[in-house]
């Protein structure tokens, strides 16, 4: 029968969402970075940057200018914001206006390990643990790297929950946020112990200094948070400058940054990184982009570290799945697989949505038995999906309104705390950032889980007035009238 899981399922390693930093509420909020100078370089250039910018941010804005990453038409430079650092307009700037852009030469992704040093051993590797390592030594190369003046600006740790201590992460026991962490965290380290036998220790020569596994989970924090991975022949790529730019809920589009041809000097061009603002801007004010509109709190937590309250974000992923001891198994794994769906399936339920449109006749086939399981024969297998779509019976209906109002019931009480006990903390404002995640991502989930449970009892008070396969099939027939009742043919 169906059962509910808290397990969220993890993606695919290399899809990878843009940028991130640490957020309170609804704007993100970003570590401030390590203040490890390596270099006192000066310029005219630097009077654009305001003066309370941490010295490694000068730094890294002097090597952008250096390297004409930064010219005259880029609009925007580094600022101390709310959030931490920022990126700000030095003008008012147009909605769709181009603020910025950075050439491929400067692009850290599969393509920039291939072409370095270590691309040999790295090229049957994920890509992200292939841009991972490639990170790692550029951070151990120090005054030798050619990205050290970046390295020196990224975070060394964010509010991602794969940070968490253990007292932390209690915070969220009971959520699906806390087995997919841990599910992540186990991952994760997994690949890292794989690849330091593979790569790392066999290689001395090219990894001469230690890595560990706080190594490596630092540097899947950075591409988790920061890299893009929606240009349009990118799937994983950081891009340094760009990924300065914080998130806000305003942002309603991720139509902003694009992958174009652009010159690259008198005679030559190369693949630029070019970034729109979504939003007008006056000079001064903060330049936003959307990381993603269609991830949830707990997504949020877990790549960027930070959530949004009241925009939509919050979720539950329901995990129904046909039982391997049920009679009818193979002939309920055929028909879900024949309508795109197979022996498990996750339903995303949103705050304030509506149930995903084939939730219910997966729930129905799920609970089809008795003498409902006519329907399961071959004569209806390309039928059946359409009546499903309808309750099929009485006690088909029942049983899927018990099943998932149990499993909501079992799922609540998981929690060590209630939802109105949550609600006062947010309210008390005295949460500090990792505190203020778990408490909104608990109580979101509280809130769905909620309010599935009232759209199944609400269901289950509707049970006598519903419509049930067999009185359709006689409607069709012209056996029953339209108020319900038996028409009898007498004799002529």
């Amino acid at each position: 029968m169906a059962s509910l899981f808290y397990l969220h399922p993890f993606t695919s390693s290399s899809n990878f969402s843009p940028l991130t930093h640490q957020k309170q509420e609804t704007i993100s909020r970003k570590p401030k970075p390590i203040l490890h100078v390596k270099s006192t370089i000066t310029s005219s250039s630097l009077t654009e940057v305001d003066s309370d910018i941490p010295k490694p941010v000068k730094t890294f804005w002097q090597w952008l200018c250096d390297e004409g990453i930064v010219t005259s038409k880029t609009l925007v430079k580094p600022s101390v914001v709310p959030e931490g650092l920022g990126l700000v307009a030095k003008r008012d700037i147009s909605k769709n206006e181009v603020v910025l852009e950075v050439p491929k030469r400067f692009w850290i992704n599969p393509d920039a390990v291939a072409a370095s040093e270590i691309g040999n051993v790295c090229s049957g590797l994920k890509p992200w643990v292939s841009v991972a390592l490639f990170l790692l030594r550029e951070k151990f190369k120090k005054d030798e790297s050619k990205w050290r003046y970046y390295i020196d600006v990224l975070p060394e740790v964010t509010d991602s929950t794969v940070f968490w201590s253990e007292e932390e992460l209690n915070e969220i026991q009971g959520t699906q946020l806390l087995n997919t962490t841990l599910g992540v965290k186990e991952y994760v380290q997994s690949e890292f112990l794989r690849v330091e036998e593979e790569v790392i220790l066999p290689n001395k020569k090219l990894f001469p200094f230690p890595i560990t596994s706080e190594d490596f989970f630092w540097a899947f924090g950075v591409l988790r948070s920061r890299a893009f991975s929606r240009l349009r022949n990118q799937n994983l790529v950081v891009i340094p400058f760009a990924d300065l730019l914080n998130h806000n809920f305003r942002v309603t589009s991720e139509d902003h940054a694009h992958e174009v041809r652009g010159a690259a000097g008198l005679f030559s061009w190369d693949y630029l990184f070019s970034l729109r603002s979504p939003l007008s801007v006056k000079a001064g004010e903060q330049v936003y982009i959307q990381y993603d509109l269609n991830k949830s709190n707990a997504d949020m937590a877990l790549d960027y570290g930070f959530i949004e309250i009241d925009t939509g974000r919050d979720a539950f992923t329901l995990t129904l799945e046909i039982s391997e001891s049920d009679e009818f198994h193979g002939d309920k794994l055929d028909i879900a697989e024949m309508n795109g769906l197979g022996e498990s399936a996750y339903f995303d339920m949103k705050l304030g949505e509506s149930l995903p449109q084939s939730m219910l006749p997966y729930l129905r086939l799920l609970a089809l038995g008795g003498t409902d399981a006519f329907l399961l024969e071959s004569i209806f297998r390309n039928s059946i999906w359409g009546h499903l779509e309808q309750p099929i019976s009485r006690s088909n209906e029942e049983l899927i309104c018990q099943v998932v109002r149990n499993a909501c019931k079992s799922a609540l009480s998981g929690y060590h705390t209630t939802l109105e006990e949550d609600e006062k903390l947010l309210k008390g404002g005295n949460l500090d950032s990792r505190h203020w995640i778990a408490v909104g991502v608990r109580a979101g989930e509280k809130k769905v889980l909620q309010q599935i449970d009232d759209i199944f009892r609400e269901r289950e008070l509707e049970l006598n007035e519903l419509e049930y396969y067999q009185e359709r099939r006689l409607k069709d027939l012209g056996l029953v009238g339209e108020q319900g009742d038996i028409i009898f043919w007498e004799p002529s």
